[in-house]
């Protein structure tokens, strides 16, 4: 358990201190606000997403996923635009430094259709997730997902899918009487 504590107090300390220091950031800059700039920067942002972040009426996540993705010794993010209201999640980014001799974050991959998206990293993969609705499904109970999953290709110097299924995601259970 201090472990996992001291490790994610030193990832805090990387994007607090560490990456805006690199990046010419202020040092109270947050995590949130740093990503939200080299977001709205990118050129292939989705205008969804894009609108969201500039009208306010969307933010990214308070709880981005760090872990080296790229395989060069430094900590990428994994960040997630969200609306704030049930669709969740709506895009989902991979921030890194990979390939900059001053540490500038570029936006590396892009899932911009998502709805109630979420993001799972395990190892060098990461895997998207979105809940796949049928014909009468409440918002909250999907019974499927699609999970994509996409590792970092050093030749290309890109993200590549290398798999896509289908996964069953249960039945929500109900309890009353």
């Amino acid at each position: 358990m201090r472990v996992r504590v001291l490790a994610a107090l030193g990832c805090v300390a990387l994007v607090c201190g560490a990456v805006p220091g690199a990046l010419g950031q202020q040092q109270n800059e947050n995590p949130q606000a740093l990503f939200r700039d080299v977001l709205l920067k990118d050129p292939k942002i989705a205008s969804g997403a894009e609108r969201l972040l500039r009208t306010n009426a969307g933010f990214v996540s308070p709880a981005p996923v760090f872990a080296d993705l790229t395989g060069d010794g430094k900590t990428d993010a994994v960040v997630t635009v969200d609306n704030g209201g049930a669709a969740g999640a709506v895009a989902a980014y991979v921030l890194t430094a990979e390939g900059s001799s001053s540490g500038a974050l570029r936006v590396a991959l892009r899932s911009q259709s998502l709805y109630q998206g979420r993001v799972r990293v395990s190892g060098p993969t990461l895997t998207v997730i979105a809940p796949i609705y049928t014909r009468g499904a409440d918002v909250c109970c999907a019974r499927h997902a699609t999970e994509r999953d996409y590792a970092w290709d050093a030749a290309a110097k890109a993200f590549k899918r290398t798999a896509m299924r289908t996964v069953d995601v249960g039945r929500p259970t109900t309890t009353g009487r």
